[in-house]
């Protein structure tokens, strides 16, 4: 596992050597895999605005409770934009090699984390959290 990693990672920085892996995709492929990979690009860029708003702006909340949620949508934010290259790479290849695509977990671990950070902010309102 550790070296299917550094394999796939070494080709973060050199993507020329991806087109050594099988046959070039339709285009069209290639750039809706481009596509999603901005999309969670964006999702990435949300969570750390949400973490800083987060810090920035509840500054009525206990200052534990705030940098707690703060720092798990910057964590939440820089773990999704690393997965967010990860996947493209691991789906362009699939799609070069004729492979099924890549199936992953991330999707739903990012939904849970985002409804708990939400979850947290909003037991902070309904228990007082953001006592002044």
């Amino acid at each position: 596992m550790i070296d299917g990693f550094r394999t796939t990672a070494r080709l973060w920085w050199t993507p020329k050597r991806l087109r050594a892996e099988g046959e070039t995709p339709d285009y069209r492929f290639s750039l809706a895999n481009e596509r999603t990979f901005l999309a969670w690009i964006r999702t990435s860029l949300a969570l750390v605005a949400g973490g800083l708003a987060v810090d920035q702006f509840l500054t009525g909340m206990r200052a534990g409770a705030r940098v707690a949620i703060a720092v798990v949508l910057l964590a939440g934010g820089a773990l999704c934009a690393v997965r967010a290259v990860n996947h493209w790479l691991r789906t362009e290849r699939a799609m070069r090699r004729g492979e099924d695509l890549p199936l992953s977990r991330f999707p739903v671990l990012l939904a849970l984390g985002t409804a708990l950070a939400a979850l947290l902010v909003g037991a902070g309102v309904l228990v007082g959290g953001f006592g002044r």
